[in-house]
């Protein structure tokens, strides 16, 4: 058994978030694991960027109100206890609602050495594409 103490928390990229995002990293995946796992807070209105994960990606929503969208599909509500799965390669975005905190377990695997990358960033969400739910 090994305890891991508490790491700072660490503020989110700009080039992967909009608004104010800030995520304490619980699981690095270090060999033999490859499970991922951070716990990220949004403020009201923050949001990722498009993305997609090379084993797919498990949220679990703890606090707050977030809001998710695979592209092509309708925008969902997230609250507390719910549970959302996006597979390998499905491009999504997720965050917190306009008028809510949201904070969620992102859990993801890594991928083996010339695997490519495990998660692949596109373009952020606009305000009128965030803003259309």
């Amino acid at each position: 058994m090994e305890v891991q103490p508490k790491q700072p928390s660490i503020k989110g990229p700009a080039d992967m978030f909009t608004g104010d995002v800030w995520f304490d990293v619980l699981a690095k995946g270090e060999e033999p694991s490859r499970l991922r796992v951070n716990a990220v807070h949004f403020a009201p209105g923050a949001r990722t960027a498009w993305h997609t994960h090379a084993a797919g990606q498990t949220l679990h929503v703890t606090e707050g109100v977030g809001l998710v969208q695979s592209r092509g599909g309708d925008v969902v509500v997230m609250k507390p206890g719910d549970t959302v799965y996006t597979p390998p390669g499905e491009w999504h975005w997720h965050g917190a609602a306009p008028d809510h905190f949201m904070t969620h377990l992102a859990m993801w695997e890594a991928v083996g050495e010339g695997q490519g990358p495990e998660t692949t960033w596109g373009e952020h969400i606009s305000a009128e594409e965030y803003g259309t739910r």
